[in-house]
């Protein structure tokens, strides 16, 4: 096969989208901290499926054409640190071939290499050990042996081949990986869509096993609401998902009888299952019993819990900004945030949209665009308040066609600190300067649950623990967040705090809080604190230094 045309390409893109989520889950079992995550598989799949389907149904053999919608696609559905990388990856291939009818072994290896230029530049600071190292060793790998292969197939063989190679020696260049025992996320799911590509031109398909669990059901459920309803309407307010492990020595799984009890607990019940995992996805107003029943029949491997009504208030409300103030806004200050006292609270210092997500939620680019979809701004401040959503941020920036700015902020309190330096007459480029200069000075701690056994940077952690983590550094975990608790607060302050806000999340304890502030008050008593209720999910305490 020496050359390959728009067809032939987009069956490229198609099975490669289909490996990849065949395999999102193992790639998402790599993520390294054991929190809570945003998922790279997930992120990968949702990114390459949104932009599989923009090529699925098109009929063109320009190469190019294909190429468009393709990028078109991953550009809009990028979501997390690792589906924007995937995106300009292949934003860089598409771009330079765009004017290309068919591609041969030569034009192929050029844009390989395009790509990965793109995704370097994407990124400000690529860390070596990542996928842009498996996409730059496979690309480059390609390149020395353009002249030596006969056909665009052999050389697809040589970049899945280099690909794997690269891909073992990731934890060599990334200690943590290593010390986890892991090898990378986001090039593991590079991977995948290599080897897609490559059963494409070789006319291998790939096979789904028989009775897979089918992911896409679950990962992309989106609430619709009619402009006639108010939160109270919803009868069953958390949409719950997991997934259990079946174990030996556990209940029996029946399908039947677990589907009919499952749908004792709500509505809009979905039961998938293999022979050894069944994904449950339910509205209920009990999600922690229906997590208790699955646990009967194994270990609970994966959970995600939102608060519908919460989502319907933001919807609301943003749309209340509008109703409530005759001027136009004229600067949409966006932030990224889940828990509705939070979420009050952000709305009350300037924040004029919220979108509903964070950890475990990550939105995608189109997600952060169209939130002011039809709205007359002119002016855009976007504030992502996780790490792993940034690079969306950034790639959302890019596609308005007004003045946007990016705060790059990585935490709720990192966003509140920003919001008060804020200044709504301000010019864009002052408030960047005096928001980004006040995020440099607060401190972030996090208490969450731990999903798995593991070491990092010396501490032992047991899956369940609770973890308290520093500016993104996890620096204990303890059976008692009590323990954990009283740790991270203690660590948190220095000299130079003055205050400290503490937002209790929808599983922490204000007893518990608190007990270990009581002690704590006594010590530091010229560091005044602060206490709300978030209701935030995953963080059961969300805590700001100052």
């Amino acid at each position: 096969m020496e050359r390959i045309d728009g067809q032939q390409f987009r069956q490229m893109i198609l099975l490669g989208a289909k490996n990849l989520k065949k395999h999102a889950e193992y790639v998402d079992s790599l993520n390294v901290f054991p929190v809570p995550d945003g998922d790279t598989g997930t992120n990968m799949n949702l990114s390459m499926s949104s932009g599989a389907d923009e090529v699925k149904d098109i009929k063109f053999t320009h190469v190019g054409d294909v190429g468009k919608h393709f990028s078109k696609g991953l550009l809009m559905g990028a979501r997390g640190n690792s589906g924007v990388i995937l995106s300009q990856l292949f934003r860089g291939f598409s771009k330079h071939v765009e004017e290309v009818e068919t591609l041969d072994k030569y034009s192929f290896v050029e844009a390989l290499n395009a790509g990965v230029k793109t995704a370097y530049k994407a990124v400000m600071k690529p860390v070596e050990g990542t996928i842009l190292t498996v996409a730059k060793d496979s690309a480059n790998k390609a390149v020395e042996s353009v002249e030596s292969v006969s056909d665009i197939v052999e050389l697809m063989k040589v970049v899945v081949e280099e690909s794997k190679a690269s891909l073992k020696r990731t934890p060599d260049l990334l200690p943590v990986l290593k010390e986890v025992g892991v090898v990378d996320s986001g090039g593991q799911g590079l991977v995948y869509v290599y080897e897609g590509f490559l059963s494409a031109l070789t006319g291998e398909e790939i096979v789904e096993e028989e009775n897979s669990v089918d992911t896409e059901e679950f990962i992309n459920d989106t609430h619709e609401f009619d402009s006639f309803m108010t939160a109270e309407d919803i009868t069953f307010g958390f949409c719950t998902e997991f997934m259990v492990r079946f174990e030996d020595g556990k209940k029996e799984f029946v399908e039947e009888e677990f589907r009919n009890d499952m749908d004792k607990f709500g509505d809009s019940l979905l039961v998938i299952n293999d022979e050894e995992i069944v994904k449950v996805h339910v509205h209920t107003e009990k999600p922690g019993k229906a997590l208790t029943y699955g646990a009967e029949y194994g270990e609970i491997i994966k959970i995600k819990v939102e608060n519908m009504r919460e989502q319907f208030r933001a919807i609301e409300d943003n749309r209340e900004v509008k109703e409530e103030t005759n001027e136009q806004i004229e600067t949409a200050v966006i932030a990224v945030s889940s828990g509705e006292g939070i979420n009050e609270m952000l709305r009350s210092i300037g924040v004029t949209h919220i979108i509903n997500g964070g950890q475990t939620m990550n939105p995608s680019t189109e997600d952060i665009i169209n939130i002011i979809k039809g709205e007359d701004v002119k002016e855009v401040i976007i504030m992502p308040n996780n790490k792993n959503i940034i690079m969306a941020a950034e790639q959302a920036q890019e596609l308005l066609e007004i003045p946007s700015i990016v705060i790059p902020t990585r935490s709720i309190p990192e966003c509140i600190s920003a919001m008060f330096a804020y200044t709504k007459d301000a010019s864009l480029e002052a408030n960047e300067d005096d928001m980004i200069e006040a995020i440099q000075h607060v401190k972030t701690g996090q208490i969450t649950y731990s999903v798995r056994d593991t070491k990092i940077d010396e501490i032992d952690i047991k899956k369940d623990q609770h973890m308290g983590i520093l500016d993104g550094k996890i620096v204990t975990s303890n059976d008692a967040d009590k323990e954990t608790l009283d740790i991270l607060i203690r660590k948190m302050i220095d000299e130079d705090t003055e205050i400290m806000a503490i937002f209790v999340g929808e599983d922490g304890n204000n007893d518990t809080l608190d007990s270990v502030l009581e002690k704590i008050e006594e010590e530091f008593d010229d560091v005044e604190f602060e206490i709300h209720d978030g209701k935030q999910p995953v963080y059961s305490y969300l805590i700001s230094a100052e």
